[in-house]
C-alpha cells in the first residue's frame, strides 16, 4: 500500500486513462439518471401494498401542486407513498451516492484501488456509539440519540486515527491505513463485546441489525442532515478535482506542480470521514458500496474526477435504492439488512479485484 508505488494506481487511472473512448459522457449520465428514477419509482411503488407507478407520480405531482394531477387514490396510499416509502428511498439514494463518492475520493487519496470508506475506522467508531445507546437505552437526545451517538463515535475514531497516523508532523498513507485498520478492529471488538454481554435480547437484536446496516424506520426528520452532508461534501470534492487528478500521477509529480500533498490529504480525509460518519449514523454499516462502484464508474467514463464523481453519485444512488428494495421484498414480510446484500455483491468483486491486481 505504499503511496509512492506505481502499482497502486487504479488500472484505469493512469495518466492516459483520464478519458475513455466509447460511450459519450452525456449518454452515460442520462442512462444513470434514468436508472436512479427507475429505481426510486420501483422503491416507492413496490411493497406489501403495491402502488402503480403512474399513481406514485400522480401523488407526488399532486403534493407539489394540487392542479398537476387529479386525486383518484385513497389517503392511505398517499400516506404510504409520501410518509413511509419516499423518505426511505431518498435516504437510500443519498447514502449510496455518499459512499460511492467517498470511496472514489479515498482511492485517489491513498492511491490504492482497494481503499474503502470504511478504511479509516470511522464506521466502527459509529457502531460503538450506536451500540452504547441501544444496549444501555440512552435517550438523552430522544429519537436522535442513535444518530448523535453514532456521529460522535465516528468523529472520535477519526481524531484518534488522525493523531496515530501523524509522525514528525507528517501523515503517510501507510501509517494512516494501518492506524485505521487497527482502530477498526479494536472498536469492532468493543461493539461486539457490548452486544454479547447485554442481558436484554431485544436490545441486542436492535444493535445487531444496526451493525449489519439498514434503512428501516426512516422518517423525514432523519433524512435532511445526511442530504446536506452529502451534497456539501460532493460539491467540495468537485471543486478539488484537479488536485485529486494530480495525486493519481504520484506524490512527487503532484508536489512539483505546486500541490501541498500532506495538507491536502489531511483536509480531504477529514471531509470524507465526516461524510461517512454522517451516513453511518443514520444507516448503520453498509460495506463495499464505496469499493466496487468507483471501479465500475472508471470503466465507463475514465478516471478524471470531474467526470467520474457525478457518475459515481448517480450509480451509487441507483445501486443502493435497488439493493434496499431487494432487501425488503426478497423474503417479505421479513427484511434482510441491506448491508448483507451489498456484502454478498461486493465480496466476490473484492476477491476478483485482488486476483486481477496480482496478475
Amino acid at each position: 500500500m505504499e503511496a509512492s508505488g506505481a502499482g497502486t494506481v487504479p488500472a484505469s487511472a493512469g495518466q492516459t486513462g483520464f478519458r475513455r473512448r466509447g460511450i459519450p459522457y452525456g449518454v452515460v449520465l442520462v442512462v444513470l439518471g434514468f436508472l436512479v428514477i427507475a429505481a426510486a419509482t420501483a422503491g416507492v411503488a413496490v411493497g406489501s401494498i403495491t402502488v402503480p407507478a403512474d399513481q406514485v407520480w400522480s401523488i407526488l405531482l399532486h403534493r407539489l401542486h394540487p392542479g398537476l394531477a387529479e386525486q383518484t387514490w385513497t389517503p392511505v396510499r398517499e400516506t404510504i407513498v409520501v410518509d413511509v416509502r419516499l423518505p426511505r428511498v431518498l435516504l437510500a439514494g443519498v447514502v449510496g451516492a455518499g459512499l460511492s463518492v467517498s470511496g472514489m475520493a479515498l482511492q485517489a487519496l491513498v492511491r490504492n484501488p482497494l481503499a474503502d470508506p470504511m478504511l479509516l475506522g470511522v464506521s466502527s467508531g459509529a457502531s460503538v456509539g450506536a451500540v452504547v445507546v441501544l444496549v444501555f437505552n440512552v435517550t438523552l437526545f430522544g429519537m436522535f440519540s442513535v444518530p448523535v451517538a453514532a456521529f460522535g463515535g465516528a468523529l472520535a475514531a477519526l481524531v484518534a486515527v488522525y493523531f496515530l497516523a501523524r509522525s514528525g508532523g507528517r501523515m503517510t498513507t501507510v501509517r494512516l491505513v494501518l492506524a485505521g485498520v487497527a482502530m477498526a478492529e479494536v472498536l469492532s471488538a468493543v461493539a461486539s463485546f457490548l452486544v454479547v454481554t447485554s442481558s436484554e435480547p431485544q436490545k441486542t437484536q436492535s444493535a445487531l441489525r444496526w451493525m449489519l446496516g439498514g434503512l428501516a424506520g426512516t422518517t423525514w426528520s432523519t433524512v435532511w442532515i445526511p442530504v446536506g452532508a452529502v451534497l456539501l461534501g460532493t460539491a467540495v470534492l468537485l471543486g478539488v478535482c484537479r488536485p485529486l487528478n494530480l495525486l493519481l500521477a504520484g506524490e512527487e509529480a503532484a508536489a512539483s506542480l505546486g500541490l501541498d500533498v500532506h495538507r491536502f490529504r489531511g483536509t480531504l480525509f477529514v471531509l470524507v470521514a465526516l461524510m461517512i460518519g454522517t451516513i453511518v449514523a443514520v444507516s448503520g454499516q453498509i460495506g463495499f458500496v464505496g469499493l466496487i462502484l468507483p471501479h465500475v464508474v472508471r470503466l465507463l467514463v475514465g478516471a478524471d474526477h470531474r467526470r467520474a464523481l457525478p457518475a459515481a453519485a448517480l450509480l451509487g444512488a441507483a445501486f443502493l435504492m435497488a439493493a434496499d428494495l431487494a432487501a425488503r421484498t426478497f423474503m417479505s414480510p421479513e427484511e434482510i439488512p441491506v448491508g448483507i446484500l451489498t456484502a454478498l455483491v461486493g465480496g466476490p468483486f473484492f476477491l476478483w479485484l485482488m486476483r486481477r491486481r496480482a496478475q
